[in-house]
């Protein structure tokens, strides 16, 4: 996926699936935990998307060598941070606290976003940005306290959200490091190039682990977690996310990441027979007006070198 041309429109659309794929990878992380190591998971994770990538891949990236040399360091830490770092961290995390605590630390990165952008970027932020941001984040908490504050002193943190929020740390400097990437580049080969750094990162923990570990068992419900994870939100999560940010910029891409618990609200409805409450329409109907006010603030800066 080339990010040459611009979308903004089908950016939106492919944020929006990103969105719904991470929030399954949040929950089949940690409904997994036990049966799959972290670092286990993050790896086989990324040797899928490889075998995915190569066929169609390769020829990009090697037709773009240039392009992607003359920006190898950034590239190197893109990979090493967003694909090793992140995932491992946040399954990490995942083994040690819940899933809904995973995905509201999860809700910060668009808040880091914003501030490191101004902080070290002197990226533009406008009143309706920073607004938009908050309004989204205050639909996230009315999810998860069901529209009663006093439900967030019961959540139980420890070091699992330490990890959690070191991914969210780690994923908001990933976007950031997305606009200074060459728009020249073909997505494709970019993500290819991106997932063996992030493979080698991973590689020397993963062995160490396994060392340590019992060996993963060889079962359908393990093979077809590995599958998901190494398609959805892997190959196409990543290529969506990077094009996404292309074209309409970090701060309203990151933006969108405050769907996920719009989704795991949806499916747990959907598939686990649960309600939908009068704090479900309140805290979706903020998320979506934080999105859309968030949408209509400083101009995207499609391509622009931070």
């Amino acid at each position: 996926m080339s990010a040459r041309r611009a979308s903004p429109a089908l950016a939106y659309l492919l944020l929006t699936l990103t969105s719904l794929f991470w929030s399954g990878n949040f929950v089949i992380a940690r409904a997994t935990h036990a049966a799959i190591p972290p670092l286990a998971l993050s790896f086989g994770r990324w040797l899928v998307a490889l075998a995915l990538l190569l066929p169609f891949a390769f020829r990009p990236a090697w037709r773009d060598r240039a392009l992607l040399a003359a920006q190898w360091r950034r590239i190197a830490l893109l990979g090493a941070i967003g694909v090793a770092g992140f995932n491992s961290l946040a399954y990490a995390g995942l083994h040690l606290t819940s899933a809904t605590n995973g995905v509201l630390t999860n809700s910060f990165i668009p808040i880091l976003i914003l501030l490191l952008g101004a902080i070290f970027l002197h990226a533009p932020l406008s009143r309706r940005q920073v607004a938009g941001v908050a309004l989204s984040f205050a639909g996230v908490v009315t999810l998860f306290s069901h529209g009663e504050p006093a439900r967030l002193a019961a959540l139980d943190l420890n070091h699992g959200d330490l990890l959690l929020l070191l991914a969210a740390l780690d994923w908001a400097v990933y976007t950031l490091l997305l606009r200074g990437l060459d728009p020249r580049i073909d997505r494709l080969g970019l993500l290819l190039v991106q997932v063996v750094v992030g493979l080698l990162c991973i590689a020397p923990f993963y062995l160490w682990e396994a060392s340590r570990a019992a060996a993963v068992a060889p079962t359908w419900g393990n093979a077809a977690t590995f599958l998901y994870v190494g398609i959805f939100p892997s190959v196409l999560a990543y290529l969506f996310y990077n094009y996404g940010v292309q074209q309409v910029g970090p701060a309203r891409a990151g933006g969108f990441i405050h769907l996920m618990p719009v989704f795991g609200t949806l499916l747990a409805i959907a598939f686990l027979g649960e309600r939908f409450e009068g704090f479900h329409a309140i805290g979706m109907a903020a998320i979506f007006a934080g999105l859309w006010l968030s949408g209509r603030g400083a101009p995207a800066q499609r391509g622009a070198n931070p």
